[in-house]
């Protein structure tokens, strides 16, 4: 009789994960110790939605507006969780103070979860709650925050809105993936898709803007209304930068004077290279920079923070 394996008594994970604390199942665990089922439909289908949110400096920033996004994102769902918007919010914060992170990527998931019989039927899953605070983290790193990201235009369409509610935000990014593999193979760091009007939409978790003339446009169809784009509206109104909303096709990108992109990973970051061609001059603009800065100091803006007090550290004798 051919000899079979043990079945082990539990799993031995040999990968290596960030520092961080993550709540789940009512528990606060180490990020190494955070797992879910092989039978969760956010794993097996990407039935989740999901939101995140920053900590910067000791402060969330704009929670409230994160929270009604993902609030909104489980009433068209058809999820539920057994917490309240306050309690949602807690726990967020408790990740935080646990992890002694002063800036942090904060995200929270919701995800279709399990059934005990593997029903085929939505409706028969029990909603899991997931969260976790992780180091922040950047679209753009130092040294592309300096000289501006190099970015491509690929032909992958991303999903139109017709097919999977826009304003929702998910898990499905395998067109993201393909567009940024095609990026990669035109030797630029990252990846702007299509709409299925052939104009531009949005990035691997982050959304586009131009500007001509002295001023800003982003797309309007098809994509995410991020949270650091709402926030480019408002520093606009403020800057008295004229700003709007509407298509914008790839030759008006290579058109640009200035581009850049927005994201909580990473707030406003420099687009100056687009398929091996320099924008404008191919440095990062002036009103990306005025942009730029404006948001980093609205971060100390009372109505948008939301303080984390750690506890101080222990006195020697």
């Amino acid at each position: 009789m051919r000899h079979l394996p043990q079945i082990s008594t539990h799993h031995a994970d040999p990968n290596t994960y960030p520092e961080g604390v993550a709540f789940m199942d009512g528990q606060y665990l180490k990020m190494a110790d955070a797992k879910i089922s092989v039978l969760d439909y956010g794993f097996l289908h990407s039935d989740a939605t999901y939101d995140v949110v920053h900590v910067w400096d000791g402060a969330f920033f704009r929670l409230d507006d994160h929270l009604t996004r993902f609030f909104r994102g489980l009433k068209k769902l058809h999820m539920t969780i057994p917490f309240e918007r306050s309690e949602v919010a807690q726990i967020l914060y408790n990740c935080v103070v646990l992890s002694g992170l002063r800036n942090s990527y904060v995200e929270f998931i919701c995800t279709r979860g399990t059934s005990p019989s593997f029903s085929r039927d939505p409706r028969d899953a029990v909603n899991r709650f997931i969260a976790f605070a992780i180091p922040f983290g950047s679209v753009a790193n130092s040294e592309q925050m300096r000289r501006g990201l190099h970015v491509a235009i690929s032909d992958i369409v991303r999903i139109p809105p017709a097919s999977v509610d826009s304003t929702i935000k998910n898990y499905h990014w395998l067109d993201l993936v393909t567009g940024l593999y095609d990026a990669y193979a035109q030797g630029a760091e990252t990846v702007i898709l299509k709409d299925a009007n052939g104009n531009l939409a949005e990035g691997p978790g982050f959304n586009l803007f131009v500007v001509q003339g002295g001023k800003v446009a982003t797309p309007d169809y098809g994509v995410l209304l991020g949270v650091t784009r709402r926030t480019v509206f408002d520093l606009c109104r403020k800057l008295q930068i004229d700003c709007d909303s509407r298509p914008i096709s790839p030759q008006q990108l290579f058109d640009a004077d200035e581009a850049f992109v927005t994201s909580t990973a990473g707030g406003v970051m420099p687009v100056t290279r687009v398929n091996d061609r320099s924008i404008a001059t191919g440095e990062v603009g002036p009103l990306t920079e005025k942009i730029k800065e404006a948001y980093w100091r609205l971060h100390a803006a009372e109505e948008h923070r939301t303080i984390v007090e750690y506890p101080s550290p222990a006195s020697g004798d």
